[in-house]
């Protein structure tokens, strides 16, 4: 059986999809790196509702998803930028989010960590920003997740340098009940965080991020690091103070950030675990018996497929990873909360399931075929 594929240039090309998936199931726990994978949500595809109303969320499907990344032994990174938070996810839904899937975890005994923002406001004085994000820590602390306190873009828009930056996360890492994880997210990713810590430059940013943690080393269990800048990440992670982990969120560059080196490594918050979660797991469990070359053979051609979901504007990877989510059975539609899955063209998703079918990344091949036909069609390519 063959398909047939829009390229970039609409010509279309034959291509024969795998009939096998990659042989991969859960297994022990991973002991040698903590990884997070960042995870959808599903849309509620019969709401009656428009792209900037409140999202509609299918609960059962985004998390049975979840269960599915914790039986592989994977963490859940919840209500992060892969969970559309700013994207078509508002903070109410966010909240949703968090109390129902730190709940699940509890019930599975999964991990979970769940985003920290400041969403529930435009704007404001860094009173009211702090406040905002006081807000959702002592939701997350409530719900018995651990936090991430993510960038916020009130505050890129509030701050006036530096020691704007300083105030803020030193009050909020005082009052932390338990260590958090802070998380850079570079403009690639938000547009509006461009000069986040108080600086376009990113050696003076480092700076005052590395300055944020010095004065809080207990309090903060990890930073998560999203520049897609492999040297930048490895230089910021020698420097961390003893304890604090580096969590790669390049997606670009994370099995050789992942492998480390001689000097360390990182553990992983990836949003592109979510289409991976299982042979990623597998991967790290090879890499747990020491066997980096194997880890590498594993994980190494998974780059390409990553590369190519988020290339720019990155900002809407999140629309690759919902579609192949639903060519690999996870959700029975693909329709994304705001109707974001109108944000990437059909040779992007061509592509997307050609390179995710030669990995043997989804469970059914022939029902991935399928979809992917379905979608064709309904762009006018006759098979």
């Amino acid at each position: 059986m063959t398909i047939r594929l829009p390229g970039a240039r609409g010509a279309l090309r034959t291509y024969e999809p795998r009939t096998e998936p990659l042989a991969v199931t859960p297994g022990t726990p991973l002991t040698s790196r903590t990884v997070f994978s960042a995870a959808h949500v599903v849309a509620d595809p019969f709401a009656d509702v428009t792209p900037d109303a409140p999202a509609a969320v299918d609960w059962d499907a985004t998390l049975a998803f979840r269960r599915h990344l914790w039986a592989h032994g994977l963490g859940v990174a919840e209500a992060m930028d892969t969970a559309q938070r700013g994207m078509g996810l508002h903070w109410a839904g966010a909240a949703e989010l968090i109390r129902r899937s730190a709940a699940e975890a509890k019930a599975v005994g999964g991990r979970i960590a769940c985003g920290v923002g400041t969403d529930q406001i435009t704007g404001g004085t860094l009173a009211e920003i702090r406040a905002a994000y006081e807000e959702q820590l002592a939701l997350v602390e409530e719900a018995g997740a651990q936090a991430i306190l993510m960038a916020s873009r009130a505050l890129a828009a509030a701050a006036r340098g530096p020691e704007d930056y300083l105030e803020v996360y030193g009050h909020l890492l005082r009052q932390a009940a338990e260590p958090v994880i802070l998380h850079w997210l570079g403009p690639m990713f938000d547009p509006a965080l461009e000069g986040y810590w108080g600086s376009s430059d990113l050696n003076t940013a480092t700076d005052t991020f590395l300055e944020v943690i010095a004065a809080h080393p207990d309090k903060v269990d990890g930073i998560k690091v999203s520049l897609l800048d492999a040297r930048r990440e490895v230089d910021l992670r020698r420097r961390l103070p003893q304890g604090v982990r580096c969590y790669t969120g390049d997606d670009f560059n994370y099995p050789e950030l992942i492998a480390g080196d001689a000097q360390g490594f990182s553990h992983a918050l990836l949003g592109i675990f979510d289409p991976l979660g299982p042979l990623a797991a597998e991967a790290v469990r090879v890499l747990d018996t020491g066997d980096t070359a194997g880890f590498r053979a594993l994980l190494d051609p998974t780059v390409e497929l990553s590369r190519h979901l988020f290339q720019a504007p990155t900002r809407f990877y999140k629309t690759g990873v919902v579609f192949l989510a639903w060519l690999a059975g996870h959700q029975s539609h693909f329709t994304m909360v705001g109707g974001l899955q109108s944000a990437r063209s059909l040779p992007h998703f061509a592509r997307a399931y050609e390179l995710a079918d030669s990995l043997g990344l989804f469970p059914d091949p022939k029902l991935a075929e399928e979809r992917m036909k379905t979608l064709l069609a309904l762009y006018g390519v006759t098979q």
